[in-house]
């Protein structure tokens, strides 16, 4: 067990973040009373690392930013508490895959130069269980690259993390895309193949694995950078996600917010998000090529981890299935038996989701 608890963090992962995008994401914003200390201190740590972010960058010219990348990406796609993480950590049992690390997300730009250092003290502090599940977290296992984007620049969605407030604009500007400037998308683009570059490097890989929710409303621009790209989209019972996603934004945002939001602020955030998330990816799925993309139900692949896998791998022709057979039985052997949290669904929330969320429920027919 880490030495500190997750809801207790003296600092937020914006620590990790360059000093340039850190200045940018806090800039006229304000912080609440509660949590300026945290602010402060983050704020210096942050100046400190931020002055070895050089270092790194100047190995990055020398060694990757001329090399192309070898495959496109995999994708793998859905709301939060689809069941990406445990798709992502069965894909990544493959070796051809490339990945962001959980470390690589609170420090990317101490990759290249000093991780040895730092990522040994991240682990002997960072707590060992996710905050809201029984999900293992480790310094080295693959994790979604949101974060780690959200401190080499200052265009990403979970800025909201920090400045809960402001949750719908980022949404809109970028979650969706709707509202990004050509400007900020284009740092966007760049800042993000250089992560997939690092991501592939540090983890040996020739072809980056992502888990991203937040990629499920930007395919049609994911498309446009990685014309092959394969995507993986995952449907779950909304009931399901509903109620977990809650539970999982009201416990993670406590010790990474510098403004307070109640509750009720943060349901309804949930409830309008996942609605213009759902109808931003049905609009845009179009532009993924034919035999690119597969949509599949959480609930099949949890009931067949193996059989699933191997048919993903078949529809969307990516190869390696064969040579990573072995480690991903052992993984999903191993996870046989894991105890997923169970959740009653009260009057309330039914109501809240066939009010809100009918439309997937229709589509995807899914009851109580």
């Amino acid at each position: 067990m880490g030495l500190l608890e997750f809801n207790k963090l003296p600092i937020n992962t914006l620590v990790g973040a360059d000093w340039k995008t850190f200045n940018a994401i806090t800039k006229g914003r304000e912080i609440d009373a509660a949590y300026k200390g945290k602010y402060r201190l983050t704020k210096a740590v942050c100046r400190l690392l931020s002055t070895l972010a050089p270092l790194q960058n100047g190995r990055y010219e020398k060694q990757l930013a001329s090399q192309a990348l070898e495959h496109d990406p995999v994708f793998i796609l859905g709301h939060w508490r689809s069941g990406t993480t445990f798709v992502h950590n069965v894909f990544s049992c493959d070796k051809h895959f490339g990945y962001n690390t959980t470390y690589q997300t609170v420090f990317p730009h101490l990759m290249m130069w000093g991780q040895p250092f730092f990522k040994k003290n991240m682990s002997w502090l960072m707590p060992d269980k996710r905050p809201t599940d029984n999900m293992e977290l480790a310094v080295d296992l693959p994790q979604e690259e949101e974060f780690a984007l959200a401190n080499m620049m200052p265009y990403t969605y979970y800025n909201f993390w920090f400045l809960p407030k402001y949750q719908q604009e980022y949404a809109d500007k970028y979650l969706l895309f709707d509202d990004i400037t050509e400007a900020e998308l284009k740092v966007f683009e760049e800042v993000f193949v250089k992560l997939i570059k690092i991501s592939l490097w540090n983890t040996n890989g020739t072809q980056f694995l992502s888990k991203n929710p937040p990629h499920t409303g930007r395919v049609k621009e994911l498309v446009k950078m990685f014309p092959n790209a394969k995507f993986i989209y995952l449907m779950r019972n909304p009931y399901t996600v509903f109620e977990s996603t809650r539970s999982f934004f009201t416990n993670t945002i406590q010790p990474l917010k510098l403004q307070d939001i109640s509750n009720e602020e943060l349901e309804s955030n949930i409830l309008s998000i996942y609605a213009k998330l759902y109808h931003k990816y049905e609009a845009d799925k179009s532009f993924i090529p034919a035999g690119n993309l597969i949509e599949v139900k959480f609930e099949d692949f949890e009931a067949d981890a193996m059989g699933m896998t191997e048919q993903i791998y078949r529809d969307l022709s990516i190869p390696g299935f064969a040579e990573a057979r072995a480690d991903i039985e052992k993984y999903v052997g191993e996870k046989k038996g894991y105890k997923k949290n169970k959740y009653k669904y009260d009057d309330r929330t039914v109501q809240l989701v066939q009010d809100n969320w009918n439309f997937a429920l229709d589509q995807w027919k899914y009851d109580i």
